[in-house]
């Protein structure tokens, strides 16, 4: 073949590529939730655009700046949720939405529209699809760093997960799996409701993304929202992974047990005072810490399992 054919194949192949590219964007609506966001909602929603979506649903938390007005004069469905916070606007979109999938992304301009495309060659295989920054990102401050370990680290060791940002705000949701979840907890936490509900029936994986800095100014607490987040996730790991919950609390017994025995040891061995009940209850708590962590490690081993078993029938399909 002559290079002249060369690169007219090649230009088809990539005519096709994107044919294909832009009917996967037709099959998803992107969702952008809004309260008071009129400097950042304008370029974000033409950056979207300009990625070839032109399904762009604003959810707006009832704004009293022009939020509303500059997203519906650039082309955008503008609904008000209904309920309170991002919960409200979540359970909003996902009954509004007629796409078979839909991209959720905060509407403070922080993601980049560039990742979407990064989303659709996964999503027939997927339900959930979370995009999850890197937590060393210059853009998230040293605070939200550790706060974002903490609360990540947390959640995969309730949940048996390795998803590496648990907090982020852009993820993929097939709309049909999104009906199917139970949401009753209010305001930002609905993200990590949704992900213990769909780890828990639905396919989920994650992907790397992007991360800029947001405009305008934060509207919660850091602090508040680190601890209210940290309980939420002990509570949805109660509602929704009791297993491994229960196994990884008899797990933490073996910590005060083995500091009963070393204490009834140096107490023997220095003063010669052997404290029989205490030694007692040491090897109870060693025992009961002991079968919480084997059940805990084969829940884990279930756990991947499942996803190598998930794996392989994506490859097939």
């Amino acid at each position: 073949m002559s290079q002249i054919e060369q690169r007219q194949t090649k230009g088809v192949d990539k005519t096709i590529e994107e044919g294909h590219m832009q009917g996967l964007r037709d099959i998803v609506t992107v969702v952008i939730p809004t309260l008071n966001e009129a400097d950042a909602v304008g370029p974000l929603i033409r950056e979207v655009q300009a990625c070839g979506y032109s399904n762009v649903l604003v959810v707006d938390g009832y704004s009293k700046d022009q939020t509303r007005e500059i997203a519906t004069k650039l082309g955008a469905q503008v609904v008000s949720q209904v309920g309170g916070g991002k919960a409200g606007a979540v359970l909003t979109a996902r009954d509004i939405v007629r796409t078979p999938f839909f991209i959720l992304m905060d509407g403070d301009y922080s993601y980049d529209p560039a990742d979407l495309d990064h989303f659709l060659p996964l999503m027939e295989h997927y339900d959930h699809i979370l995009g999850c920054r890197s937590l060393r990102n210059p853009n998230i401050s040293k605070t939200h760093q550790i706060g974002n370990r903490i609360l990540t680290s947390l959640f995969n060791t309730l949940f048996g997960s390795f998803i590496p940002d648990i907090c982020t705000g852009m993820y993929l949701l097939r709309t049909s799996t999104a009906r199917q979840i139970f949401l009753d907890r209010p305001g930002y936490v609905v993200d990590l409701e949704i992900a213990a509900q769909t780890l828990a029936d639905h396919r989920v994986t994650f992907i790397p993304i992007g991360y800029r800095a947001r405009m305008g100014k934060a509207k919660a607490s850091t602090w508040g929202q680190g601890f209210r987040a940290s309980f939420t996730v002990v509570s949805l790991a109660r509602a929704y992974n009791p297993l491994l919950f229960i196994s990884d609390l008899a797990a933490v017994a073996t910590i005060p047990a083995l500091i009963i025995l070393a204490y009834t040891a140096f107490s023997d061995y220095v003063y010669g005072n052997f404290h029989l009940v205490l030694a007692l209850v040491g090897v109870a708590l060693l025992l009961i810490g002991g079968q919480g962590i084997i059940v805990a490690t084969l829940s884990m081993q279930i756990r991947l399992l499942e996803r190598k078993l998930t794996k392989r029938s994506n490859s097939q399909d």
